[in-house]
């Protein structure tokens, strides 16, 4: 099988380290994974503020660099989202009857981390641990746009040293949502502010979740108010081993006090 890694822009600009977890966690479980360098942007922005035309040839740019691949496999419902639902929009009101066949054949490969992990390989224990109290947010597009349900927590519950706690709310949005943190950042901070004050509640060391980018906007929150809650993605979690229990890349051990982001 055929796999490649959509590291998504923000974990390329600001999460490396999400991106290599994933590498790390499916060579551990037998994949190995190739790094397209032309991949560039999932085109989410320019779609969700509706400059669709303005979005073209970035689908064009992504249907290229993941071409021929089984499976492509990214650290980011969001994205992954986008790829399997937005994609087909753009390139059908282009007009390209090519574009929306290469859209067509690479879209359905793509795999949000948890669905390819439980999906494809079929697996729930990944030899991981990680010995914290945990607490676990859904975020607004795994959830509601590609419905992987159960798929994450399933994941973490058999993590070994990790406890699971149940967030309060946890549906409910954290208050990111891209631009509209932007456009409508006081109430994008009111949101944050109700999931954080959730996250306290579970007296959790860690917030995990499967998008860096919400984990950013909570955990600067958290980092705030010295909550003493670090935010780790779900890629890190499944890649810590016992190995890495003497250093910072698996997170085994993690330095918590004052500390809300990464």
């Amino acid at each position: 099988m055929r796999v490649a890694l959509m590291v998504t822009c923000v974990n390329d600009a600001m999460f490396p380290e999400t991106g290599k977890a994933v590498v790390r966690l499916l060579r551990r479980l037998g994949v190995e994974v190739d790094f397209p360098a032309a991949q560039t942007c999932c085109a989410q922005p320019m779609v969700n503020t509706g400059y669709l035309d303005e979005a073209v040839p970035v689908v064009r740019t992504f249907v290229e660099a993941f071409a021929g691949y089984d499976a492509v496999v990214t650290p980011s419902g969001s994205c992954a989202g986008s790829a399997r639902h937005q994609h087909g929009l753009v390139a059908r009101r282009s007009g390209d009857a090519g574009l929306a066949a290469a859209v067509a054949e690479t879209s359905p490969k793509v795999y949000e981390l948890s669905e390819f992990l439980v999906d494809v390989l079929g697996v729930v224990d990944v030899g991981a641990y990680f010995p914290h109290t945990v607490t676990y947010h859904p975020t607004c597009h795994s959830l509601r746009m590609l419905g992987v349900g159960d798929r994450p927590r399933r994941l973490l519950e058999h993590v070994r040293g990790l406890r699971l706690v149940e967030l309060p709310g946890a549906e409910q949005c954290c208050g990111f949502g891209g631009t509209f943190a932007v456009k409508n950042a006081d109430t994008s901070v009111a949101m944050g502010a109700d999931k954080a004050r959730h996250v306290r509640e579970t007296g959790a060391e860690v917030l995990v979740a499967g998008d860096n980018s919400c984990l950013m906007h909570v955990g600067g929150v958290l980092s705030r108010q010295q909550a003493g809650v670090r935010v780790v993605h779900l890629a890190e979690i499944l890649a810590s081993t016992e190995a890495d229990a003497g250093g910072p890349s698996g997170h085994p051990q993690l330095g918590l006090a004052g500390e809300g982001q990464r």
